[in-house]
C-alpha cells in the first residue's frame, strides 16, 4: 500500500515502483519510474531520482537564460569565423568591414534575442537616409548588403546556437537601378584608333577588354600562358584585387591575385578575327602579364583604371570608369544579334536574366519593327 503524495506502490510482483514527472509534452505529463525490492529502496531511488530531474532542469534553464543573454557581438563573431573559410578574401574582407563600420557600433552589446523586426528595419532606414562618416545616407546596395550581414547572423543564432531571434525575412531595400555608362558607337570608333595608334601593352589590356568584356581584375591577372593561340580563345581563370590587410602587417592593403568569387567567372572567351593578329603580334614569354610584358612586374587595378583615364582624355571621351568597356562590349554584341545564352558565358553572369536585365533593352527602332511584323496578319478589303 501505498503512502498518500508518494507516488510508491506494490506491485503484484511484489516489488515496489515509485513514480514521478520526467517531463511535460505538449502539457501532457511523461513519467519516470525506479523500481526496488523494498519501500525504503525504492523511496531512496525515487528521491535520487527527482533530485537528478531538478539538477537537469536547473541546468537547462541556465542553458536557456545564457543563450537569451548572448550578446549580438559574441554571435556575429562566431558567425564570421565559422563561415570564413567558405569565403573568397574579397567576401571576408567585405563582411567584415560590414560588421565593424555598420552592425557592431549600433548592436554590440545587445543580447541578439532582444532585436526586434522594427529595430532592424528601422535600422535599415537611418542606414539609407544618415548614414555614413558624412551622414548623408549609404547607397542601397550598401545598406541591402547590411542587412543581407545581419539576416545571415540571426538565422545563425537560431539554426546553430538555438537562440529565439527575429524573423526579419521581407524586409527589403530598394535600389534604385542607376543610368548605365555605355560609349556610343563614334566614341567607341575613336578610343579603338587612338589604343592601335599606340599599342603599348597597357593599350592592348584597354582594346581587348573593349571586345572580350573582361573586368578590370581579369586582364590585370591575364598573363600570356592564359591565351591559346592554336585555338584563339582567352582563358579566364585568375583575378587581381587590391583587399585589406588584417594582423599585423604595416601595409593597410595588399593585392592578392586569386581565382574568380564565382564559379562562372571562370571561362573561355573566343577572340575576334580583328583583334587576334595583334596578340599574335605583341605575344611575350608564357608566364608574363599581358599588361607588362614581364613575369615578375604586374599592374594592378587602380593603376590600370588610372592609365584608362589619361587615355580616354587623349581622345577627348567623356569621363568614364574601366567598366564603361565591359558595358561598351556588350551593348555593341546586343545590337549586332548576339544570342543572350552566348553573351551571358562570354561575360560570365551567373544566369541569362543577368544579361537580360542588365544589357538587353531594345531600341523604339527595333520595337517599331517587331510591331510592324503584326500588320501581316491585318488586310484591308
Amino acid at each position: 500500500m501505498s503512502k498518500r503524495g508518494e507516488n510508491i506502490y506494490r506491485r503484484k510482483d511484489g516489488r515496489w515502483e515509485g513514480r514521478y514527472i520526467k517531463e511535460r509534452v505538449s502539457g501532457k505529463i511523461k513519467y519516470g519510474y525506479v523500481f526496488a525490492k523494498t519501500y525504503k529502496e525504492t523511496k531512496i531511488r525515487l528521491a535520487a531520482a527527482r533530485q537528478e530531474k531538478a539538477i537537469q532542469d536547473e541546468k537547462k534553464a541556465l542553458e536557456q537564460a545564457d543563450e537569451a543573454r548572448a550578446l549580438f557581438s559574441a554571435v556575429a563573431e562566431e558567425w564570421y569565423c565559422a563561415k570564413k573559410p567558405q569565403w573568397k578574401p574579397s567576401s571576408a574582407v567585405k563582411y567584415q568591414n560590414i560588421l565593424h563600420t555598420y552592425l557592431l557600433p549600433g548592436f554590440a552589446d545587445r543580447p541578439i534575442s532582444e532585436l526586434t523586426r522594427d529595430e532592424v528595419a528601422l535600422f535599415g532606414s537611418r542606414l539609407l537616409s544618415e548614414g555614413g562618416s558624412k551622414g548623408i545616407g549609404l547607397s542601397p546596395k550598401t545598406v541591402s548588403d547590411t542587412m543581407s550581414v545581419m539576416k545571415n547572423i540571426l538565422e545563425y543564432a537560431a539554426h546553430i546556437k538555438g537562440c529565439p531571434t527575429a524573423d526579419i525575412r521581407g524586409i527589403a531595400i530598394k535600389q534604385a537601378q542607376k543610368p548605365m555608362r555605355v560609349f556610343s558607337l563614334a566614341e567607341q570608333q575613336k578610343l579603338s584608333h587612338y589604343l592601335c595608334e599606340d599599342l603599348t601593352p597597357c593599350n592592348l589590356g584597354i582594346l581587348l577588354c573593349l571586345y572580350t568584356g573582361l573586368r578590370i581584375g581579369e586582364i590585370c591577372a591575364l598573363k600570356w600562358e592564359d591565351i591559346s593561340f592554336s585555338e584563339q580563345y582567352i582563358y579566364v581563370h585568375h583575378t587581381m584585387q587590391r583587399l585589406q590587410t588584417s594582423g599585423t602587417s604595416a601595409a593597410k592593403t595588399a593585392v592578392v591575385i586569386s581565382t574568380p568569387k564565382s564559379d562562372c567567372s571562370v571561362r573561355r572567351i573566343p577572340v575576334p578575327d580583328g583583334i587576334f593578329p595583334l596578340l599574335e603580334t605583341y605575344r611575350k614569354q608564357e608566364d608574363a602579364y599581358v599588361l607588362t610584358g614581364t613575369a615578375h612586374i604586374y599592374m594592378e587595378p587602380r593603376t590600370m583604371q588610372n592609365r584608362f583615364k589619361a587615355v580616354i582624355k587623349c581622345c577627348g571621351i567623356e569621363n568614364a570608369h574601366f567598366h564603361t568597356l565591359r558595358h561598351a562590349f556588350a551593348t555593341r554584341c546586343v545590337e549586332l544579334g548576339f544570342d543572350t545564352k552566348s553573351l551571358s558565358e562570354i561575360l560570365g553572369h551567373a544566369s541569362v536574366n543577368i544579361t537580360l536585365n542588365r544589357y538587353v533593352h531594345p531600341s523604339m527602332e527595333q520595337k517599331q519593327k517587331n510591331m510592324n511584323m503584326l500588320s501581316e496578319l491585318f488586310a484591308v478589303k
